[in-house]
């Protein structure tokens, strides 16, 4: 479907990709990967407007759609939800719009029996027929099934998008990404302003896509349960795992091991070289040897290993004055939205030095109680400050308060005390912002970058109490590591908003959770909240409850468990057998892949036509294969539960 050859990039003088190359098949659901400034969202634009490189080619199969998801947005004012998730229907539209028109001309004619008249009529009938085949008396139901797919309901739909918020209207754009069923699917980000809810109906909309997926995600767990293969970008070159995420993280590790023996050999035989040339460099009857050995020297293709992790940078934020014991009292706190009652008769207080997550199903009312807390919501009850209270908050919409015509070096230097001012640019670095970024207004930023940067500009205010409503979305896993290492130093009061699990572990001491339109509070970490709900992920935790079920008695006599154990073992020798038949057709398809890419290979291998169905046979197998293996593990899991 699409077929990357020999692709080269420099910005400034400096080589973001050298001679890369990599095809993308349909059904391929592809991670891709690396460090910041590795160039993964650069890539996607390349692919989607097939320019904006120096060398080399992007070529798609003929009439190929590509739809492109970019973290930067830009709507047009004044369309409502619907109508803006109507775009991804031009065709449907344009045809609706001519038999209207055709209509209205047939309505206001009396020349019943003229040629126009009846050409008129042949053409609606056409018209029609086309409009039936595209699903042009469907399309609406398709828009509401995605649009509540990814959160929205049905009252949102004629709502106006210049009244929701950057996270929502971006909910908007993926919908309407989505409806135009593209052959080829670039995604960068596209979890980061989703709730639980809507990255698992994602999640599942992307595994049975049936075109191609290209994506970038800072998600593992989105990663492993999308993508069947990952490419990293490292060094200025591709690497390719035909595997999800965790899996291609042992690979890499591997593949980084060997890079280190292969580069030990290799600097251990260049110093050998080196000490060769210095001997005989002055000595005129081996002059000639010395300059071979210059030159042997000269055409080694040096050995880089690719840095499994990258410097960390350790700061701490800025001291304010000591607050009293209790940080802020809340009583019979309520918040309605009309009818919607979202907190009722909420009592609460928060004592200096305490760590709070506040968890839980979307829509139950934790942005609600933190903006109730900051004073931006109005609301019924008392909520109280305590002594010497230096409140800071890091909100969603936080990036939307940044000065546009500031660069981002001055927004942190400006904030920034005289101790921390001359680590700007590192801090930056740590946020994603390097080389040249640093430099830039804030007024051309992408929503992520600004976003970034506001939450880097939190970190350098002095405060003792911190409010953080989910912090994380446009970090990669160093920077969120950056960040949790600071609060984990810092020596006020927390409350953070978040559904990273790995985020908060470790972080909180106490865990207020948002269920069922009730809040209670936990004491402990998120780890022994979780254990304590007999949970193995945030995601059991955010996901809307099911109707009370009946328990029904769970042990199983010895016949059954005999049984069960015997089904397991069938399953196991079947998924077994499923897994070398797929390791033997993916390193058919790889080899064959490398062969294509060789040019003096592929010229033969084009006049081979039992080469090019074998090919295909053998991808439409692989496909086969992995469903077969996910349905044999899935029967897998549920037997195991019954054990």
């Amino acid at each position: 479907m699409l077929a990357i050859q020999d692709m080269s990039v420099q910005f400034g003088g400096e080589v973001l990709f050298a001679e890369m190359s990599f095809m993308v098949s349909k059904g391929e659901r592809i991670g891709l990967v690396g460090k910041n400034g590795a160039g993964k969202s650069t890539l996607l634009k390349i692919i989607h407007s097939k320019k904006g490189f120096d060398s080399g080619s992007v070529n798609l199969q003929k009439e190929m759609k590509v739809g492109y998801l970019s973290q930067d947005i830009d709507f047009i004012k004044g369309n409502t939800v619907l109508q803006e998730a109507e775009k991804a229907f031009e065709r449907i539209k344009q045809i609706q719009s001519k038999l209207t028109f055709i209509q209205d001309e047939l309505v206001k004619r009396t020349d019943y029996e003229s040629e126009s008249y009846l050409e008129l009529i042949s053409t609606s009938s056409e018209y029609e027929h086309e409009l039936n085949l595209i699903g042009g008396y469907t399309f609406h139901a398709h828009i509401e099934k995605v649009l509540f797919g990814l959160g929205f309901n049905s009252s949102d739909l004629n709502q106006l998008t210049d009244t929701f918020s950057g996270g929502w209207r971006m909910r908007i754009e993926l919908a309407k990404v989505l409806l135009g069923n593209p052959d080829v699917l670039l995604l960068d980000e596209p979890t980061n302003h989703l709730d639980i809810e809507s990255i698992v109906w994602l999640e599942s909309f992307l595994k049975n896509y049936s075109g191609a997926v290209i994506l970038v995600s800072h998600d593992r767990t989105f990663l492993d349960q999308v993508t069947n293969r990952t490419i990293e970008i490292a060094n200025r070159k591709v690497y390719d795992y035909k595997a999800p995420y965790s899996k291609y993280l042992k690979l890499r590790e591997e593949r980084v091991e060997q890079q280190i023996a292969i580069k030990k050999n290799q600097d251990k035989e260049i110093k050998q070289t080196e000490d060769l040339i210095d001997k005989f460099r002055y000595k005129a009857s081996k002059a000639a040897f010395a300059q071979s050995l210059i030159k042997k020297l000269d055409k080694m293709d040096r050995v880089e290993v690719d840095a499994v992790v990258n410097k960390k940078m350790h700061f701490g934020f800025p001291e304010s004055g000591k607050p009293g014991k209790i940080i802020i009292e809340i009583e019979q706190l309520s918040k309605s939205y009309d009818s919607k009652h979202v907190i009722q008769n909420l009592d609460l207080q928060i004592d200096r030095g305490d760590r709070l997550a506040l968890v839980g199903q979307n829509g139950q009312g934790k942005t609600t109680l933190i903006k109730c807390l900051t004073g931006s919501e109005a609301y019924q009850g008392s909520i109280k400050l305590g002594y010497n209270v230096a409140l800071s908050y890091f909100a969603q919409d936080q990036a939307e308060h940044l000065n546009p015509e500031k660069r981002v070096i001055d927004v942190i230097e400006d904030a920034a005390d005289d101790e921390l001012r001359p680590r700007s640019r590192d801090m930056l670095g740590s946020f994603l912002f390097s080389g040249d970024d640093v430099e830039k207004k804030v007024a051309v930023l992408s929503g992520g970058e600004r976003s970034r940067l506001a939450l880097c500009k939190m970190l350098l205010q002095s405060s003792n109490f911190l409010i953080l409503d989910e912090p994380t979305n446009h970090l990669d896993m160093n920077s969120k590591e950056v960040l949790k290492n600071a609060l984990k130093s810092y020596k006020g009061t927390l409350i953070v908003v978040s559904h990273d699990r790995d985020f908060l572990s470790g972080l909180t001491t106490k865990i207020v959770e948002f269920r069922d339109a009730k809040i209670k509070t936990h004491l402990g970490g998120i780890d022994e909240y979780l254990s304590y709900r007999k949970m193995e992920s945030m995601r059991e935790v955010e996901k809307r409850s099911n109707l009370p079920k009946k328990e029904v008695n769970a042990q199983l006599g010895k016949a059954a468990k005999k049984l069960l154990e015997k089904e397991l073992k069938q399953l196991s020798n079947q998924i077994s057998k499923i897994e070398r038949e797929i390791e033997h057709l993916e390193r058919f398809i790889e080899e064959a892949d490398r062969d294509l890419m060789d040019a003096a290979k592929a010229q033969s291998l084009l006049s081979d036509v039992e080469f090019f169905s074998k090919y295909q046979r053998s991808k439409d197998k692989l496909d086969q294969q992995m469903i077969a293996w996910e349905s044999c593990q899935s029967k897998r899991e549920n037997l195991i539960k019954k054990r």
